[in-house]
Order: structure tokens, then sequence, then C-alpha cells
């Protein structure tokens, strides 16, 4: 089947009604339920759906009143934008000491907090009429007990709920108001949608960009709370403290790996506007003095004044909307106020600069640059390269639902690992490290490590600005999905054969493993030694090392490899290259 039906959808918000958008309608009018959720991947157009629904019944006199509940100040300003154009006017400058909305709306647009700090307020408004509540990124709800009772105390009299969500989960088991739950076979109660539509499928009908992420690794050093230097490479088999200290270094605007990776990003989005002449770009940070920084290094990048969206900036949303109208504007900088739901359609390079790591804010930005405008566009995200977000890119296509509780078998409780991991993870920011002591990042580097798409991975790794980097930040930026995928293993098999020692690291020979300990001792000593000598960071001689010679970090290398570079780095000694 193509991606649209011929239907006409309400004028002014779509041409056409895309496949899923008219089979979610046509089960909608089959079955007019009271409560209706549709679960959609980012960028697949759940507000064209909503408002197609909406106009419906306005006009067959089932509804006379609309009320959107929204995540952000900046969402209750899009919907009633986009509901404008369709003739139905919302007020989206509601406030709760108004009481009532003018008589020239016919609804209103407000926020989750908003209705939780007044619940009878909205109660008594949706009483007051026939009316339809759009719940929209509806596990918004569960947010806070205070909440989702807010919700259900003000909405329970509707006439007819809409939800609508792009992550139907979340990190917690917070139950999400009029969202069903069904026991599954191992007795877990999970959330039940009525029409599903994720980003397999999207991607597969060519509704959303295929998403390809760049991620970057290096040698991090940092002093702890407790006084203690340490030095780890980013991603490698680690602690969970070492994972997230890495990680904080990483972030660091005064180390050297972040600046690498912005670099690289921008090579990205230049190469990328060869083809697409307005693409934008997104740094997505962890808190407003990083994203300040970042943008200030963008800045010296660029030429031009870098776009910065903050929480607390009461300009934030019309800051944005200069930024997705302004094509000439290159780079923005956000902390959180793009997560989810703000549509700048010309994104198509981000980094993801932040050290929060649930799976939920995950996909919530990386859906910010799958939205579609174009044939073949293709969506670049650069990323630090630990377990848990390469994990997540490269679960992309996977589905999942809220679920209440785990199950519990025997005398323990057994949690499934992805279980596990997402309540780790939840609220897991590296940054909270900070207020347990004095954690100082010291140095960082950044080295480019793989390319995650569609589960797989490519890539040797190698240098930052190395021939091996360089191939994948080449790509066009104009590509079918099949087309991204075949691309990708081209430049992994011209790899190969550039450095054929990498296909054949794994020895005849049984290694022995105390010969081996010996040659990486010799070798560190001789890093530390060159170090001293040069006044060079001893992680950065490790990585001129792998540039000269090829291979992988230390604890993978061969013991040929390592032997390799402990003469080269001899020669070093003696002036020889």
């Amino acid at each position: 089947m193509p991606p649209v039906y011929p239907h006409r959808a309400a004028r002014g918000t779509a041409p056409k009604l895309r496949q899923w958008q008219q089979e979610a309608l046509d089960l909608y009018i089959r079955r007019s339920p009271k409560d209706f959720m549709a679960v959609a991947t980012p960028g697949a157009g759940k507000t064209t759906f909503a408002l197609r629904v909406a106009k419906l019944l306005v006009d067959s006199g089932e509804i006379n009143r609309i009320c959107v509940v929204a995540p952000t100040e900046h969402l209750k300003r899009q919907w009633a934008d986009a509901a404008s154009r369709i003739g139905l006017a919302i007020d989206p400058n509601f406030k709760n000491s108004d009481g009532r909305h003018g008589r020239q709306f016919i609804g209103v647009a407000v926020t989750y907090a908003q209705v939780a700090n007044k619940p009878a307020l909205h109660r008594n408004k949706t009483e007051a009429g026939r009316t339809l509540v759009i719940l929209d990124e509806i596990h918004h709800a569960g947010d806070a007990l205070s909440w989702g009772d807010g919700i259900r105390e003000a909405f329970t009299p509707a006439t007819r709920r809409l939800a609508l969500t792009g992550t139907p989960f979340r990190s917690d088991t917070s139950p999400i108001p009029f969202v069903d739950y069904t026991e599954d076979a191992d007795g877990v109660r999970r959330s039940q949608s009525d029409y599903s539509y994720g980003y397999g499928p999207a991607l597969k009908d060519k509704v959303v960009r295929p998403v390809v992420f760049m991620a970057y690794s290096g040698n991090m050093r940092w002093r702890t709370s407790s006084g203690e230097e340490m030095e780890a490479q980013l991603g490698a088999a680690a602690t969970k403290d070492i994972t997230n200290h890495a990680w904080r270094t990483a972030l660091n605007p005064e180390g050297e790996w972040i600046p690498s990776v912005l670099s690289a990003a921008h090579k990205r989005l230049l190469n990328v506007r060869e083809r697409v002449e307005d693409a934008g770009g997104l740094v997505i940070a962890t808190d407003h003095e990083s994203a300040r920084a970042y943008a200030a290094q963008l800045d010296r990048l660029t030429g031009q004044k870098t776009t910065i969206v903050l929480s607390d900036d009461k300009e934030a949303s019309q800051r944005i909307e200069d930024f997705s109208e302004d094509g000439s504007r290159m780079w923005m900088v956000a902390v959180r106020m793009v997560s989810e739901g703000v549509d700048v359609p010309r994104l198509c390079v981000g980094v993801y600069a932040t050290s929060t790591s649930t799976p939920l804010f995950f996909a919530q930005a990386i859906g910010r640059f799958v939205r579609r405008r174009n044939a073949n566009e293709v969506a670049s995200v650069f990323l630090p390269s630990v377990p848990v977000l390469t994990a997540l890119a490269n679960e992309m296509e996977e589905e999942r639902d809220h679920a209440l509780e785990v199950p519990q078998t025997g005398e323990e409780s057994e949690i499934p690992e992805q279980d596990l991991l997402d309540e780790a993870e939840q609220e897991d920011r590296a940054s909270e490290e900070l207020t347990k002591g004095k954690f100082a990042a010291l140095h960082s580097n950044a080295s480019f490590d793989k390319v995650l798409f569609d589960g797989d991975e490519f890539g040797l790794g190698g240098a930052v600005g190395s021939e091996e980097e360089m191939d994948f930040l080449g790509i066009p930026g104009l590509l079918e999905p099949d087309q991204v995928s075949t691309l990708l293993k081209q430049h992994q098999a011209q790899q190969l054969k550039r450095r054929p020692e990498v296909a054949q690291e794994r020895p005849a020979d049984v290694v022995d493993h105390r010969q081996l300990k010996k040659i990486r001792g010799q070798l560190n000593t001789s890093v530390s030694a060159y170090s001293a000598k040069t006044g060079m960071h001893q992680g950065t001689v490790h990585n001129k090392l792998r540039e000269a010679c090829g291979g992988p970090q230390v604890g993978q290398a061969t013991q040929a490899q390592l032997e390799a570079r402990l003469k080269k780095l001899q020669n070093w000694f003696v002036g020889r290259k």
C-alpha cells in the first residue's frame, strides 16, 4: 500500500491523510469510543490526525468544546496555530485566573501542570459543554501523583477523550490516567493502545527520516571527590560510576572532546546543506552553563550567532520559532526545551551532549530529527560512545508499552534485563555526581568510534579527521533507507581493505595472557615517559599511536599490535617518524 490514501484531510492540515492516519480515523469512526489512545512515532503526524477527529466531531455537533492538554507552553501555541488552519479557534493564552475563555474560542490549550494546579476549575469547564479533551504526550500525566490525580478529576466528565503519544512507556510505574492496562502472560499489566504506528513501519512507509548515529569515544581523565585521579576510555567496559565520570568528563566544555565532536557535526551539517540548503543542527545540553559554552564554540566555528534556548527563558518559544523559520541560521543549543513535540522540520544534524539517558528522554530527543519534509532526507545524530546510548540507538525500531510492575517468580524477583536498565537509568545523569564532592574533569580527547544504523554497527574507529571518520561524515544528505545501509556497508568494506590486519586480529595460537600483560605494561610505561618528555597527555600519545599503527584500544589490541606501537614509540624517542 502507498503511504497515503487519496482522502482529503481537513483543509490546512495536510493535502492528504497518510495511510496510518486514515486507518486510525476509520477505526475511530467505526468504534465511536469515549476513550481512544493513538501511539505514533514522533514526526508521523499525530496533530493532523487529532485535529481531523476534532473537526469531524465539531461538524457533527457531538462536541461543542475542545480542551488540548500539552506538556509545555510552546506546544500550546503550536496546537492553537494548527487548529486555526482548519477553522478551530483555540486559546493558548488562557490562564486559570481568567476563569473562562472568550466567546470567539471553541476551547483552550493548557499544560498538565496548569490542570493539576486547579483541577476543579477545569472540571467545571469540562462539564459546561460537550467536551473533547486531547491529551497530547499523555505519558506526562504520570509525571507526578498530583498531576495524574488532577487530570483524572478534571476530565472524567468529558464527552470524548483522545490520548496521543509517541513514547507510550515510562521509566517508572506511575499509572497514566485514562489508559487501559492489560495483564500479559507474565502477569505484568501493560498499556494498551487502540492504534499504534511505530518508527519501523513509518520508516518503511517513508513517513519519517532514517537516522544515522555517529558514536565518538576518547580518553578521559578526572579527579574524584576523594581526590584520586582516574583515567578511562569512554565506552570501554567499566563500572557504572567510572562510565558516568568518563561521560561527564567528555561533556565538559573545557576539554577537547566536545570541540572535536562539534567540529565533526558542523562538517556533517555543511555537507548536508550542499543538498538541503536550510538544514539545521541542534545540540541538546545538560545544563545552562554547558549550553552557553557549547554555543560560544559553535559561534567560532560558524561565524554566526548560535540560537540558545533555555528552560527558564520567557522568550524560548519565540527563539525556537525564529530559528525554525530562518534557514540561514545553522545551529541551536537547547536544554530540555526541545525534548518533544517541538516542530523544527529542518533539523537534520544533532549532537546528544547530555548525560540524561532514560529511554523516554532519548526517544523524545531523537524524535526531533525524524520529521520528514522532502524525499530521501537523512538525519545524523552524534553521541558519546557509552553502552546505554548505543543500546538505545540500536533499539530505535523496538516498540514498547508502559509496564506497571514486573513479574515475580519463586523466592526472588526475576527482573528482565531491560527493566533493570530502565530502573538503573531513571533520572540517571552523570552531572549529579558533581553534588557528591569536588569532582573535576581534567582532560578529554575524542576519537571516532563507529556508526550505528538499523541495528547494525559500521566503522573500525579512527582519529578525528582521519580518512575513516571522513568516509562517514561525507555520506550524502539525501538517501533512501536502503541506500544508507548499502553505502555504510561499502565504506566498511573499503576500510577493511585499507587495514586488512583488523580482519585478522584473532591469532591462530593461544594467547599468552602473561606476555600480553607484560607488553601492555611496557607500552604504558613508555607512553608515560614520552608524555613527561614532551608534555603531551598520555591519552593523546595513545591515540597518536593508534592513528599511526592502527588497531583498537590497548585493552583489545593483540600482542603484535602492541609491539608495533612500542617500536613506533621508541622511534619517536630518538626523533624518527
